[in-house]
């Protein structure tokens, strides 16, 4: 079982840094150049500047590590003496417009090998961003960003203890440029931390937002040896039972196909002879049923919606994937047409060759109406219960098979290393 403790928290001094809300940032890995600039001029403290750090002709990580360090002996972090869990509740609108709060736990827990009843991932990482949050995990020697991690909670039994740690007076509160309002409670009780933690005892956790975060702590804690702080990462742990869990689709882009008539070939004749094929004004796939996803290419323009016909042919191109992973929409896109029509390899898709993704399903559209993309396929969210099921097998799904919404700010809290 997973190990959960409480942290010993470096945070931000709200006396130093004023707005709280003007010193968060997204994750790291959805920050573009002018949205980094953006967060940066928005105060000298922005978190963009440890987490995604620049430096002209400097070495990056040697600034984010000099700039931590100076942050704390200013003033501007400060770590708090009793060890502490932190309460986050977050309140959103999804892209339907359906207003849900989710509510989760800050702690540290301890950073083991996957496996059974500890800690599982579900999607495949890539190997670049591992390389990058190791160099600056090297450098800080702290855990920036929060892993997102679920437990399975079917009775909601420790729901309800989580819903009690998130009441009374917060800490503090900032609304993000998702337009989600974050909610932070601090709670050092030690009949509170104790009651979380005994409730969280026999909790296996899989990952849902952070996988290289994670994989880069336990390389980390095994390059330092030993036993310490090193051994423990920061996350955020939320029910599978929260009603406010989201989980919306991450569409596939495509180029190199404009001048290479035998690939745009390969993809027609894959998608005539194993999908029913459906000419439709809007590609949305449907929310349920057999696996299906909507296409569209640029030199038609015209979108299509296409459903399997017989599954037969994915546990042919599948054979040593259970049922499970032969049911994603994205792991049969991947064999079928990625690695099948177009005869991408694995390390292609790790590295970005001839394949991007998008969030949004009209920028995506848009990409491929205007020529800026050759092709996109429009997929649907993966529900949560096949992410579990496909966790369970033991297998980790194709990358960006799922995007948990909203995102968990970077900034609230960090954790020490050392």
């Amino acid at each position: 079982m997973a190990r959960i403790e409480p942290l010993h928290t470096v945070r931000y001094d709200p006396a130093a840094v004023g707005s709280l809300e003007a010193v968060l940032a997204p994750p790291y890995d959805v920050i573009d150049p002018p949205f980094r600039k953006e967060l940066a001029a928005r105060s000298p403290f922005n978190v963009v500047e440890i987490d995604l750090p620049e430096a002209s002709g400097r070495d990056p990580y040697q600034h984010a590590e000099e700039t931590f360090e100076h942050w704390r002996q200013q003033g501007v972090l400060v770590q708090e003496r009793e060890p502490a869990v932190w309460a986050l509740e977050q309140s959103f609108t999804t892209p339907d417009g359906e207003q849900r709060t989710r509510r989760g736990v800050f702690a540290r827990v301890r950073v083991e090998d996957y496996g059974p009843g500890r800690i599982r991932p579900h999607e495949r990482t890539h190997p670049g961003p591992k390389e990058d949050r190791l160099r600056l995990t090297r450098a800080t020697r702290a855990n920036l960003s929060p892993v997102f991690s679920l437990f399975a909670d079917p009775e909601g039994a420790i729901q309800a203890v989580v819903e009690g740690l998130a009441s009374g007076e917060p800490w503090g509160e900032a609304r993000d440029d998702e337009g989600t309002d974050n909610i932070l409670w601090r709670i050092a009780d030690p009949s509170a931390i104790a009651a979380l933690t005994d409730a969280l005892g026999t909790a296996e956790l899989l990952i849902a937002d952070g996988h290289h975060r994670y994989e880069t702590s336990r390389t980390y804690a095994e390059e330092i040896g030993g036993e310490g702080p090193h051994r423990y990462v920061l996350m955020l742990l939320c029910s599978l039972a929260d009603p406010g869990l989201a989980v919306l689709s991450t569409h596939r882009l495509l180029t190199g196909l404009k001048d290479d008539t035998a690939k745009q070939q390969a993809i027609r004749e894959v998608l005539t002879t194993h999908f029913e094929v459906e000419q439709v004004n809007d590609p949305t796939p449907p929310p349920s049923g057999p696996v299906s996803f909507g296409y569209m290419d640029s030199f038609h323009r015209q979108p299509y919606r296409v459903t399997l016909k017989d599954p037969r042919a994915v546990e042919s191109a599948l054979p040593d994937k259970p049922a499970a992973y032969q049911g994603l929409d994205t792991a049969v896109l991947e064999a079928l047409v990625l690695q099948g029509a177009l005869g991408m390899s694995e390390d292609d898709i790790a590295h970005f060759r001839g394949l991007g993704y998008s969030k949004s399903l009209d920028e995506a559209r848009a990409s491929v109406e205007s020529g800026a993309v050759d092709a996109a396929f429009f997929m649907r969210a993966t529900p949560i219960e096949q992410v579990q099921a496909v966790a369970a097998e033991g297998e980790s799904m194709p990358p960006k098979s799922t995007f948990f919404f909203p995102k968990v700010p970077t900034g609230l809290v960090f954790n020490l290393l050392e």
